[in-house]
């Protein structure tokens, strides 16, 4: 081995500790590849430089990405791109994408969605949620009466103040099934609590089986019940999905495709009898 071969290994590898100990993951697992292509293109020292730290910069960003999912404890399969957008015609694509871009929650407006059980609700918000995160906002997914539970546990404990600004943390909440939860003056009280104190400063994502009509089912005041509704639909967006269940149109699809299986084999078993 040459000296300058010798050389030229020294240095990577005191290349690769320096890079190691920066954390420069990206850069140290993607420099040489990018020093090969470098050469090849007789790219200047800033050239180099520059494809580098795209690199590193779009590790980070996927990193990132990857820890705020795993923050906002999304379901991973409840995404846009498994969602059949046709199904909802009141929900167009271009509002889809205004509420994918992040403006919305910058301006911590919120989003509520409203529609029977099975229309899809959840799936919808999640894929939303899910573009967020990718968009760099951060978003907390849970169900309306985990949500609930824990809050009245914390209040219990005297710890509210501390919970609620460990969730004020958070860009976006996404609270699920808020019509389940049948609520008692603890917590309607909590859960108020939270509407207050986001209001205006962060967003609150909500889906629901009950039109805000019937609201007081779930706060179970006249008064406290406007409360809430005031400081939610102040600045929101409203989608409705006003659509047959998607569980039961598959359930219907299953049975129809069992028929028509039953009467095809009746039909073949009428011919192979006439034969």
């Amino acid at each position: 081995m040459s000296a300058a071969t010798e050389q030229a290994d020294a240095v990577t590898g005191a290349l690769k500790l320096l890079l190691r100990a920066f954390r420069l993951r990206g850069f140290e697992e993607n420099y040489e590849l990018i020093a090969e292509h470098a050469n090849t293109e007789s790219l200047t020292y800033e050239a180099f430089l520059y494809e580098v730290s795209k690199v590193e910069a779009e590790e980070r960003r996927s990193r990132r990405i990857e820890r705020r999912l795993k923050e906002s404890r999304l379901p991973r399969d409840k995404t846009l791109e498994t969602f059949d957008l046709a199904r909802v015609p009141s929900v167009s694509k271009q509002l889809v994408a205004q509420l994918c871009d992040g403006t919305l929650v910058d301006r911590a407006e919120n989003v509520l969605a409203f529609g029977n059980p099975g229309t899809g609700k959840t799936h919808l918000m999640c894929g939303i949620a899910h573009e967020l995160v990718r968009n760099g906002r951060s978003v907390f997914f849970t169900q309306a009466y985990a949500l609930v539970q824990h809050l009245v546990a914390a209040k219990r404990d005297l710890r509210l103040p501390q919970e609620i600004k460990r969730l004020d943390r958070f860009d976006a909440i996404l609270i699920d099934d808020l019509g389940y939860v049948q609520q008692d003056r603890a917590e309607m009280d909590v859960l108020f609590t939270l509407f207050a104190e986001r209001y205006e400063r962060r967003t609150v994502m909500i889906t629901s089986n009950l039109v805000f009509s019937k609201w007081d089912q779930i706060f179970r005041d006249a008064m406290t019940t406007a409360a809430a509704i005031d400081r939610l639909v102040h600045h929101a967006r409203i989608l409705e999905l006003n659509t047959e269940s998607y569980r039961a149109a598959k359930a219907h699809d299953r049975r129809r495709g069992k028929s028509s299986e039953k009467l095809d084999d009746g039909a073949k078993a009428s011919k192979e009898g006439e034969s």
